[in-house]
């Protein structure tokens, strides 16, 4: 497809803006050629429905693929349907365990209508993989895997890092990025978006479009966002996120926990604030808790609206800094079977209204004197039901519920 695209923006202004928040463009030149010549670039992201969230560390890739909308460009969504019952390898150390298909396609019901939340539908063309990987024979496989090598396959990271400590790698791991790659050549991509733990990948896929005879792909990497842990990458599986459906209170309220020296990454990441503004922000005797609040307030905005940014912020005031117990705090009826003689086992509480992971990540939290009722810190596992009736429950800095006898 060949069009027009903003006559108004100079290659270097369209280019600051494919670049904000990557840290690498692979065969930039090629994309620079293409937007000369007047070509509405094909851009490409593969998503495996893995969980039923879209959290802001899997918007960061998401918001790359819009940014090149706005641009005039087409998203090509790939959802891999066929590929997240393989599992991608990339970045773990051990095998990771294989999704069915029912778990895909209920995970694929819940994010579809996510990604509308960041892309335009009117520019975005949605493909499932097993369209074209679960019609291949065995002797396409065969084929498929005769155009690379062991050794180039061999070269990622994570497969180096296990064949040194003995750790298996299995086949179908192998075969997952020339799957990836196979997906490039099928929507003949232009450009690839990823983060940066699938550069392999990626570049397989560029690979594989020359010997299909076919332009090669530019590749777009973005960097992993660390969660609101301020440690480890954004993930369901470790709490440390904030879904994109999370409440406006929820979201501000957990973008307000992360330490100061990420501020300023999650701006780039997160938001479409310019960097200057951030670097103002974050200067020299400048109080980060203020740049905080903007941060909260911008990303509550994207995913919900300016009043509900506005909103939420008194909501944290109140809350949080002025120590006042939540009005608002949902109610939940103590469950009948964990009264016993007229006594609740808190931390099954806890557990039960899925304020905590388990009931020994409920201890743990109460230990901490991460608990509290009525805003008076909790240190008992038993109380009376009596007690809990009516109290307002706190678990860690933003979970409150109201608790009322069945």
């Amino acid at each position: 497809m060949v069009g027009k695209i903003h006559p108004s923006m100079t290659i270097d202004e369209q280019l600051k803006i494919i670049r904000r928040g990557t840290t690498e463009v692979i065969g930039e030149a090629d994309i620079v050629d293409r937007i000369k010549k007047g070509q509405t670039l094909r851009v490409k992201l593969g998503v495996d429905p893995t969980a039923k969230d879209v959290t802001l560390g899997w918007a960061v890739v998401l918001r790359k693929l819009r940014d090149f909308q706005k641009l005039g460009h087409t998203a090509c969504l790939i959802i891999g349907d066929f590929t997240a019952q393989i599992g991608d390898p990339s970045g773990k150390s051990k095998t990771r365990k294989q999704l069915t298909r029912e778990d895909v396609l209920e995970n694929v019901e819940a994010v579809t209508k996510q990604f509308y939340r960041i892309l335009d539908p009117e520019k975005t063309v949605i493909y499932f993989n097993a369209d074209w990987l679960g019609m291949m024979s065995f002797q396409d496989v065969i084929m498929l895997c005769s155009r690379y090598t062991v050794a180039r396959i061999l070269e990622r990271d994570d497969f180096t890092k296990r064949l040194a400590e003995n750790r298996p790698i299995a086949m179908h791991e192998i075969l997952y990025p020339l799957c990836q790659g196979l997906d490039s050549v099928e929507i003949d991509s232009d450009v690839e978006i990823g983060g940066n733990d699938q550069k392999f990948n990626n570049l397989v896929g560029r690979t594989l479009m020359e010997q299909y005879g076919k332009p090669a792909q530019a590749v777009v990497l973005c960097p992993l966002l660390v969660g609101t842990d301020g440690k480890e990458k954004m993930s369901q599986s470790l709490g440390n996120y904030i879904s994109i459906t999370d409440t406006p209170n929820d979201m501000f309220g957990k973008t307000m926990s992360i330490p100061d020296e990420i501020i300023g990454n999650w701006f780039e990441l997160c938001t479409d604030v310019p960097m200057e503004e951030v670097a103002e922000m974050l200067g020299e005797g400048k109080n980060p808790r203020d740049a905080k609040v903007r941060l909260a307030k911008e990303i509550v905005a994207l995913y919900h609206s300016v009043e509900d940014a506005d909103a939420a912020e008194r909501y944290f005031i109140e809350t949080f800094s002025k120590k006042v117990q939540p009005v608002d705090a949902e109610e939940v009826v103590i469950p009948s079977e964990l009264v016993v003689e007229g006594m609740v086992n808190l931390p099954a509480l806890i557990g039960g209204l899925g304020l905590a992971k388990s009931n020994g990540a409920a201890k743990d939290l109460i230990t901490a004197g991460a608990v509290a009722l009525d805003g008076e810190k909790v240190t008992e596992f038993r109380h009376e039901l009596s007690a809990l009736t009516g109290k307002v429950l706190k678990v860690g800095k933003h979970k409150f519920v109201k608790l009322i006898e069945g």
